[in-house]
């Protein structure tokens, strides 16, 4: 049975998480063989080579893109993708995917939400900030778990508890800013994955120098170390993106962004079976707040 239209953008969202999940377990293996900058920028410039013969595939390689969109989709490539992307890696190293997917992934639809109240003025009913109050409890007890048990593991914890909340900020950033480009324009959902990707890639580029860290580190010699960038890349970056893009499309960044959210679900799997420790808090916790996300936006 054909689904109605208005459940495409939903669909993509959801799309988008499980990519994202898949991608997240393969980028912690090499995550700490690469610093964060270089392993964004790497897997940024690999997607670059995957979108644009996608684009002349499809045949949209002259589809025009105004200013005003160019704009928007430049500046969410640098906070959402250069940004964002970078603290969710460091966050990554710092406390697993477990715990990081599930801070970035419940935060970021709070943090959308907001500012699209503010700046696209999609409200919410009064069901919504019931729904806020659910999630930030939800997050607020898993953040509360003692899991580690010396000063500079706690210490470590903290640090990588505040990084996933930058990323969870910038990426929030970004998708509204995506969002207002499909408003106020008649971008298709493979151009804005490409220029998000250009904005991203141009701040790495730029800011990954200042840093004084190396472009080519040893351990890009590794034949291993590719095949897990591109078998992430191609998952989490290119797919996860043009789903992301096409559900900012077809629903507001507020829900898209919720829906990517459940993540943190499909990642809880992918940690049992490698036999890490995934504590009843931690499964509880993630549940409560994604109750309230589905809460946020029961209704259309």
């Amino acid at each position: 049975m054909e689904l109605p239209f208005y459940h495409i953008g939903e669909l993509a969202a959801l799309g988008a998480a499980f990519l994202w999940a898949v991608a997240t377990v393969l980028f912690r293996r090499i995550g700490f063989e690469i610093p964060p900058l270089l392993l964004n920028l790497l897997k940024g410039l690999v997607s670059l080579l995957l979108v644009g013969p996608t684009l002349l595939l499809t045949q949209e390689s002259h589809t025009p893109v105004e200013p005003a969109g160019w704009l928007l989709l430049l500046l969410s490539g640098v906070f959402g993708i250069g940004c964002g992307d970078t603290f969710f890696f460091a966050s990554l190293n710092r406390i697993g995917e477990g715990r990081s997917v599930l801070i970035v992934e419940t935060v970021a639809p709070l943090f959308a939400t907001l500012f699209s109240m503010g700046f696209l003025y999609e409200f919410l009913p009064l069901q919504g900030f019931l729904g806020i109050a659910v999630t930030v409890a939800g997050v607020g007890w898993v953040l509360a778990e003692r899991t580690t048990p010396s000063d500079g593991a706690r210490r470590r914890a903290k640090r990588g508890i505040l990084l996933g909340l930058a990323a969870a900020f910038f990426q929030a950033v970004g998708s509204v800013l995506s969002r207002a480009a499909f408003l106020h324009t008649e971008i298709t959902p493979m151009w804005s994955t490409l220029i998000r990707l250009i904005g991203g890639n141009l701040f790495l580029l730029v800011f990954i120098p200042l840093r004084g860290q190396a472009l080519f580190p040893r351990a890009l010699m590794s034949l291993k170390i590719w095949t897990f960038i591109l078998a992430a890349t191609f998952f989490g970056t290119y797919l996860g993106i043009l789903f992301q893009q096409i559900s900012l499309k077809y629903t507001s960044a507020g829900i898209a962004q919720t829906l990517m959210g459940t993540s943190a679900l499909f990642v809880l799997p992918f940690t049992l079976l490698r036999g890490e420790r995934v504590s009843l808090r931690a499964v509880l916790g993630a549940l409560v707040a994604l109750c309230g996300i589905f809460l946020l936006f029961s209704l259309k």
